[in-house]
This record gives C-alpha cells, structure tokens and sequence, in this order.
C-alpha cells in the first residue's frame, strides 16, 4: 500500500509532471534543431534578377535621355522649317508685287520722290522731330509719319555733318 500512496502523492505527481514537461522541452528543442534552416526570401535566383533589371536600367538609360533629346530637336527643327516656309512665301509675294510696274512705280514715289516727266514736285521743309518718323522692318516709313524729304537732301546733310565734325576736330578739309 505504500507503493500506491506513492504513487498518488503530490510529489509523485509533481516530479511526473515535471518529468513530462522536460521530456516535451526537450522534444520540441529537438524538433526545433532539427528543421532545415529558413530560408532567406532574397535567393540566389531572385539576386541575379535583381543584378539583371539594374544592369538593363543603367544600359538603357543613356540612349533613352538621347532618343528624348533627339525627338525634341527634330520638334524644333520642324517648327524652324515651317517658320522658314512661311517667310519664303512672304518674300515670293513680295517679289511678284515688284514685278508689277505699277507697284515699282508707286514706290518710287513714295521712297525716293520721283516725279512722271512734266509733273511739278513740291518738297517743304520739315521740322527735326517731324521728320524723325518711325520705320517699320522693311525700312518704310510708317503710316502718319512725314516722309524725311528727298534723299538727295539727306545725302547732303550726311556729308555737311561729317565736314562739320572735321573741322571741330582740327582737321583740315581738302578740296
């Protein structure tokens, strides 16, 4: 009888149930040491994918900043081109208007005051600011501005300011 009150102790039951929960430790430590190592998620595969699309990016850069620079400038060449288009016809218009005599003529009119035979010209004088009208691209005066009078009278003038300037600086003109 002293077995089984043994065996229904408290410190039977203890140590047995001590007895299994090391015996369960030591299984699961066991099990634990057992399985394979984890594996890391980045293999040996997956980095030489990785090395794979970095190499593409880097060797595909370049020539893609190129191709996006070269598209631009043929953009800008192509809007050059046509800008240029539009002058040529400008300047064609503008030289079938002089192959017109009438357009000749009236030019020199108003250019260079040229006069039919038998017809009377009238030059009055003009003052300093009144004459200084503004010129448009093509060198004409503008609509409202007086014309600056012949250009004979002007040529005269450039050469009297420039005798002018001599004689302030000394100069001695020779005749």
């Amino acid at each position: 009888m002293a077995a089984d009150r043994d065996r229904f102790s408290t410190a039977t039951r203890l140590r047995a149930l001590g007895e299994q929960a090391a015996e369960r430790v030591y299984r699961a430590q066991n099990r634990r040491l057992r399985r394979p190592p984890r594996r890391s998620r980045l293999t040996g595969r997956a980095a030489v994918l990785a090395l794979v699309v970095c190499t593409l990016i880097v060797a595909l850069a370049y020539p893609l900043r190129q191709y996006i620079q070269q598209r631009a400038d043929i953009d800008e060449l192509r809007r050059q081109t046509e800008e240029e288009r539009a002058r040529v016809a400008e300047l064609r218009d503008d030289k079938a208007r002089w192959q017109d005599p009438s357009f000749v003529e009236q030019q020199a009119r108003e250019r260079l005051n040229f006069l039919r035979p038998g017809e009377v010209g009238y030059v009055l004088p003009q003052e300093e600011e009144a004459a200084d009208g503004e010129e448009d691209e093509d060198g004409r005066r503008t609509r409202g501005a007086p014309a600056p009078g012949p250009w004979y009278d002007s040529l005269w003038e450039t050469i009297d300011r420039a005798d002018r300037a001599d004689r302030a600086d000394g100069a001695r003109p020779t005749r």
